[in-house]
């Protein structure tokens, strides 16, 4: 059983857990291919999504060299662009892009589409909306310990997530330290590295039991949160704890 005083350091997840990512690609997809209905929003979006797991899982598995995630969505927004096309959804002209900043330059050309509709879904990851308990949350939670947040969110995707959300964590570890995509062990590595603690004495956070599988190889604490978007326990996982929500995990680390 997990108690207050065996934690020192407390990591997030961010995508998924702090951030309800489906709902912010669905957003932008909306806004650049205006024609899109809900029905086809969750296909596109679903289907970016499995673009950038299955890159991903190209570059764990060595078929392809380390990219940051904001060069894979770069090419989500190519890949989903392309998708609405076949389905006869033309993107819109003179759509800014989503953070206000210039996009990567790999995504400024897809087959047919304007460079703005292409640039404007290029940079949606940079502001998904936060669930509605994160930012109080991890406000409380950063009152009581370091919060190192830990990602495959590219570093410039955390900057602008942070600044239009007000996610507070006092230090960022992401995939490009490590040129490594979750699971791999180096990242978490990497984490423990940071947090200067050893293993056991790091909680981390997530909705995904993908994630806190593989912080449990590195010897970390590990608590599940429930999100609509999660990946939940099976039967065979055992987690130091879970909880509903952030409120849930302030208490807990009193």
């Amino acid at each position: 059983m997990l108690q207050p005083t065996d934690i020192d350091v407390v990591v997030f997840d961010v995508l998924g857990t702090l951030v309800d990512e489906p709902t912010g690609l669905r957003t932008a997809i909306h806004e650049a291919i205006p024609d899109a209905d809900a029905r086809h929003a969750q296909a596109l979006a679903e289907s970016w999504q499995g673009f950038v797991a299955d890159q991903q899982a190209e570059i764990a598995e060595g078929r392809r060299a380390y990219v940051d995630s904001e060069v894979l969505d770069a090419e989500a927004a190519h890949h989903v662009l392309d998708d609405a096309a076949a389905l006869g959804l033309p993107a819109a002209s003179g759509v800014a892009t989503t953070s206000g900043t210039s996009a990567n330059p790999a995504a400024t050309h897809a087959a047919g589409a304007p460079s703005e509709a292409v640039a404007h879904l290029a940079t949606a990851s940079r502001c998904l909306p936060a669930w509605p308990d994160s930012v109080a949350g991890l406000e409380r939670i950063a009152a009581l310990r370091p919060v190192l947040a830990l990602s495959n969110a590219a570093p410039t995707t955390l900057l602008h997530l942070a600044a239009r959300t007000g996610l507070r964590w006092h230090h960022a570890v992401t995939a490009h330290d490590v040129a490594a995509y979750k699971p791999a062990p180096a990242l978490y590595q990497r984490a423990v590295q940071v947090a200067d603690r050893p293993p056991e004495r790091i909680l981390m956070v997530a909705a995904h039991a993908c994630d806190l599988r593989a912080a449990q190889d590195a010897g970390m604490r590990t608590c599940y949160v429930d999100r609509p978007v999660g990946d939940p326990p099976t039967a065979s996982d055992h987690f130091d704890a879970a909880v509903a929500g952030l409120d849930e995990l302030v208490a807990g680390l009193r």
